[in-house]
This record gives structure tokens, C-alpha cells and sequence, in this order.
């Protein structure tokens, strides 16, 4: 399942809150006692610039900082979420009072610089597998705190979500099959345990693929097959479970494991090496 606003509404205001918190204090009027220099009646106008190109993401999150900080704050945002934006380009402007535009800027573009960076990158993964029908799949490597928003990012950057944690799909692996005593017995504990939540085991050999076709996993990975060993677990299996290509995914590597028909990439720099966007705050 792909992560929607509409889904972490609850996230993103806990979120925000707990990182305005953090910066701020626990009194959010008059806990930034640099913006108390400012006299409170003093209005001001603010424009946000992005220094790099850039996917967008993080849009909620800004306005959550201000809805939270100061309702009284206009924000005009000028690009679409999701949306490719050109080094130089202006994302949004804000009007209202000097001291809550000052306070907000650094936990608003934090947001947004972290979220769009995620993006970015899913973007330029994309990109080099459109002509496959793969589908590019996210991992939980994520920031603490930060799990669904940069879950949410993925998406926007044309990849997609695998299970957002350890509640919702099985992932069984090494550790567990050893503790279960085998993968048959894992696949069954597992649907004893929560039918109809999705069941995927790792393999590593092609014993272990037919050992997991024969107890019928929804998906199972393929960790570290090189090219030639994945064209070869695609004709094995046929169609009868989902397979997804994990372990040493590298910007050289990825197109080619795109073609060998998987159906599935799992890549942890999605994001946990991802690059802050430059952002910058401006005054008018």
C-alpha cells in the first residue's frame, strides 16, 4: 500500500509538534528569545527559494508548522507537490508576523529540504527503470521519527511503499526460518498467525526459492542473485509468486536487474542516503 496524506494526518500533526518541541521548547510564543528581539506588532513577507533541482514533498508539513506556530500565517505556495522544480525556483511565499516566520523557518524547511531530498532520489531511480514494469520498493532503513512522512515521500517520487513496518507484512528471514526450523513451517506459522496479511521470505539459493514456491509465499526475495541467477529464479517460479531483487542494488547495477523481470527492487538509499535540497528563506 502507498502512503496518502490522507493516511498520516495524525502522524504529520504529532510530527510537526514534536519537532517544533524540540527547537522551540515547550512554549511556543515565546520560547525563540532571539525572534523576541523583534517587536511583536511587526509584520513581514517572506519568500522560499529551492537552490537545486529538486522533486517536492514535505508541503503538509510546512503548513502544519505555521498552523501550529501562528494560524494568522499566508502561505501561496507556487509549485505542485510532486512536482520538478529548476534550481533558483520560488516555492512558496509567507506573510504574517516577523517573529513566527523567523521562529518556524528552520523546523518548516527541515521538513521540506529532508522529505523533497527523499523525493529526489526515488525520482532519479525511477527514471532509469521506466521502460520495465518493475516496481522500485522502499525498506524501513528510515530516519527515526520520520518513517511514514519519508514513506509518503517515496511515492512522490515515483517509487513505492513496502510494508511501512513490522505490523503489517511478514518479511521472513535467515534468523526466522533458523528459529522456525524451516521455511515451509515459517510460511505456515505465519498464516496461522495473521491471515491475510501478506507473507515474504527471504532466500538465498535455489533450494531455498523452491522451498518457498512449495509452501506458497506471496513474495520472496532474492538476496544478492546476480543478473543471470534472476532471469533464471523468474523462469522457475512462473508467475506463481511475486519476486522482488534485493542486496547490493547500485546505481550500475539497477537497470540490469530491472530486465530480468522481477517484479520487484528493494533499495535502502532510498532513503537513508539521501541529500538535504537547498533551500533558502528570503526576506522582501
Amino acid at each position: 500500500m502507498n502512503l496518502t496524506i490522507d493516511d498520516i494526518k495524525q502522524d504529520i500533526e504529532s510530527t510537526v509538534r514534536w519537532a517544533l518541541q524540540e527547537d522551540i521548547g515547550s512554549d511556543l510564543v515565546s520560547g525563540d528569545i532571539t525572534a523576541q528581539l523583534i517587536p511583536e506588532s511587526k509584520l513581514a513577507h517572506a519568500r522560499i527559494i529551492c537552490r537545486d533541482e529538486a522533486i517536492i514533498a514535505g508541503q503538509a508539513w510546512v503548513n502544519e508548522v505555521f498552523a501550529q506556530l501562528d494560524p494568522t500565517v499566508e502561505i501561496s505556495w507556487f509549485v505542485e507537490e510532486g512536482s520538478l522544480v529548476k534550481p533558483n525556483q520560488t516555492l512558496f511565499e509567507l506573510k504574517g508576523s516577523a517573529r513566527s516566520l523567523l521562529t518556524g523557518e528552520r523546523t518548516a524547511l527541515n521538513f521540506l529540504q529532508t522529505l523533497s531530498a527523499t523525493a529526489t532520489k526515488c525520482h532519479f531511480y525511477a527514471q532509469k527503470v521506466a521502460h520495465t514494469q518493475v516496481k522500485l520498493l522502499d525498506t524501513r532503513k528510515t530516519l527515526p521519527g520520520l518513517r511514514t512522512a519519508q514513506k509518503y515521500s517515496v511515492t512522490q517520487g515515483g517509487c513505492h511503499n513496502h510494508r511501512i513496518g513490522l505490523y503489517d507484512a511478514f518479511l521472513i528471514k535467515e534468523n526466522h526460518i533458523n528459529a522456525c526450523g524451516s521455511i515451509s513451517e515459517a510460511i505456515v506459522q505465519a498464516h496461522r498467525i495473521a491471515p491475510g496479511k501478506p507473507v515474504e521470505v527471504e532466500v538465498e539459493s535455489f533450494e531455498e526459492l523452491d522451498q518457498a514456491l512449495s509452501a506458497k509465499a506471496d513474495i520472496i526475495m532474492l538476496d544478492n542473485f546476480g543478473p543471470n541467477d534472476l532471469v533464471k529464479a523468474v523462469a522457475i517460479a512462473q508467475g506463481s509468486a511475486k519476486l522482488e531483487a534485493s542486496g547490493g542494488i547500485t546505481d550500475e547495477t539497477l537497470v540490469a536487474i530491472a530486465e530480468t523481470g522481477v517484479d520487484y527492487i528493494s533499495i535502502g538509499a532510498l532513503t537513508k542516503d539521501v541529500k538535504a535540497v537547498d533551500l533558502s528563506m528570503r526576506m522582501l
